[in-house]
């Protein structure tokens, strides 16, 4: 198993700075995803730890070895592509035994290694079939197949599901994880689908305009976000414009919105007073009851089944707000007028600075659960 250290990285493409000051360590043996949306510099940043391109400034570290004069060809990682890149005239076995062959290994050893990476990915018995006989599916773990089989000491994926659909995705990520796991091998994986990145990863890093934003596990990314970019990208997320008021003891202040006042947490070593508050919509707690702190009630102005989850976006004193009902039964959708209210718990909001969207964290406060 090998680490992958990377250092003061940055990479331009011209006038474009793609990549700025980026620092990561990925443990050996780590599933580590790079997580944002499309032209934020994440394939950018795995192409270049693969060598296709070459960083302008900073290290790239595999292992003890510092791979930055390295080409691409000898760096001994394993790239899965989003567009499957199966040669089509070949078939699965001449595309599993390309790196090997390219490598010159001994025939049997050709033919074990193929044997063993087309058994780790359920291709047993599709050798001699062509990629046009395969679907995507099957064709996606000829590219994994392809990949293990060389032995690399890092898998790198580069949106390996963005072509599949929807349940070929959640089976195809729960086996590249199986596998990599098998494998014991370190993988860095990169998406734009928040979901993926959550159920897949040991570790989320989240890049915005070519910057690490924030690294942690999937838990600490949702739960814990560092900034506003991280909260609003990472999973759904009421965001409302507050004004701080007085503090409503020890640890607590009242925050505006509108005609509405909420507790939260007194931010610690803030001197402003306007704010984005922010807060998860399974985060309400219907009903609330006596003695409830936060209670809000409004008006149904939409309403979404969405499976699992009703999706229910209220007006309250004019702010939208999407709460969620879980496991919906069939009354669970109400028609649109229908009034109800909520208690919002102060410790499950979350409040960012305006103008730099930093994390505003507040203080312990007295009873709270921790």
């Amino acid at each position: 198993m090998t680490s992958i250290r990377i250092v003061d990285l940055e990479k331009r493409f011209g006038e474009v700075t793609a990549l700025a000051d980026v620092n990561l360590v990925i443990e050996k043996g780590e599933f580590f995803t790079l997580l944002g949306p499309s032209g934020c510099g994440k394939t950018t940043l795995l192409r270049t730890i693969a060598g296709f391109y070459r960083q302008d400034k900073g290290e790239i570290w595999l292992g003890d070895e510092c791979v930055d004069k390295v080409p691409a060809h000898k760096r001994d990682t394993g790239m899965v592509f989003q567009n499957y890149a199966v040669f089509p005239h070949m078939t699965v076995f001449e595309n599993v035994a390309y790196g090997l062959r390219v490598r010159s290994l001994p025939k049997a050893e050709i033919e074990k290694r193929v044997a063993a990476s087309l058994r780790t990915v359920h291709l047993e018995g599709y050798e001699t079939r062509t990629p046009d006989q395969l679907s995507g599916g099957q064709q996606q773990r000829v590219g994994l197949a392809r990949a293990m089989a060389i032995e690399p000491r890092v898998l790198l994926f580069d949106e390996p599901l963005s072509n599949l659909d929807a349940k070929l995705r959640v089976e195809m990520r729960e086996e590249i994880r199986a596998v990599q796991k098998q494998l014991g091998i370190t993988a860095v994986y990169v998406t734009h689908d928040q979901e993926e990145a959550l159920v897949i990863s040991d570790r989320i890093a989240v890049v915005s305009a070519g910057r690490i934003q924030q690294v942690g596990a999937p838990w600490a990314v949702y739960k814990d976000p560092a900034n506003l970019f991280v909260a609003s990208f990472v999973g759904k997320v009421n965001l409302l414009d507050a004004e701080l008021g007085e503090a409503m003891g020890p640890g607590l202040r009242c925050a505006r919105i509108g005609t509405m006042e909420l507790l939260v947490r007194d931010p610690l070593n803030f001197g402003g007073a306007r704010v984005k508050l922010a807060f998860r919509p399974e985060d309400a707690v219907e009903g609330g009851g006596a003695g409830s702190r936060n209670t809000i009630e409004g008006g149904l102005v939409g309403a979404s089944f969405l499976g699992a989850v009703a999706s229910l976006e209220m007006d309250c004193a004019g702010s939208r707000i999407v709460v969620e009902r879980h496991r919906p039964k069939a009354g669970d959708l109400p028609p649109v007028g229908s009034r109800f209210s909520f208690a919002l718990p102060p410790e499950s909001i979350l409040l960012f600075d305006p103008e730099t969207g930093a994390r505003l964290r507040g203080g312990p406060v007295p009873g709270e659960a921790r």
